[in-house]
């Protein structure tokens, strides 16, 4: 199973949102927060073309600046 990333910035409630709904769904990731982080918030722009927060990167399928509604519908094309 593919662990995918999740790149986040402090204090953003959409982040939040995301975090607790995977928790919730029991799905595991690793959390990069970018915030105070300049090569992990360049990482994030070069995957995904922007600088907002929520991002995914699903072993290279790239999900960016989304909230729940979004995320269901990525995380069901994955088979979750």
């Amino acid at each position: 199973m593919i662990t995918p990333t999740l790149y986040i910035k402090t204090g953003c409630p959409w982040c939040e949102e995301v975090l607790d709904y995977l928790d919730d769904q029991n799905i595991d990731y690793d959390k990069v927060v970018v915030s105070d982080d300049p090569e992990a918030m360049d990482e994030m722009v070069e995957l995904s073309g922007q600088s907002k927060a929520p991002t995914m990167d699903w072993d290279g399928d790239i999900l960016a600046d989304f909230g729940v509604d979004e995320l269901v519908p990525f995380l069901r094309s994955k088979g979750l």
